[in-house]
């Protein structure tokens, strides 16, 4: 888990742009959106297409995503459990 973890943080960085931060910079639990990582909701559009293009998760259900996207961990728990690639 931990190096699924690593891998969507630095997935994260490169996707969303955040060149100033490294995965260190990241904590796994801390929130993605609001007072955490700060990330809006064309960064969670982001993140959908990310886990379709690399993992062939598709998310249908927008209620199922704010669960989901709660943290990196939460992200690495949905991932490991769902994914198709």
């Amino acid at each position: 888990m931990d190096n699924l973890i690593l891998q969507l943080k630095n997935q994260i960085i490169e996707v969303l742009n955040l060149e100033d931060m490294t995965p260190e910079d990241i904590d796994a639990e801390a929130p993605l959106f609001g007072d955490g990582l700060g990330l809006d909701s064309i960064d969670a559009l982001e993140l959908i297409v990310l886990l379709e293009r690399e993992y062939g998760i598709k998310l249908s259900n927008p209620a199922e995503g704010k669960q989901i996207f709660k943290s990196i961990a939460s992200i690495a728990d949905y991932v490991s459990k769902n994914r198709k690639k």
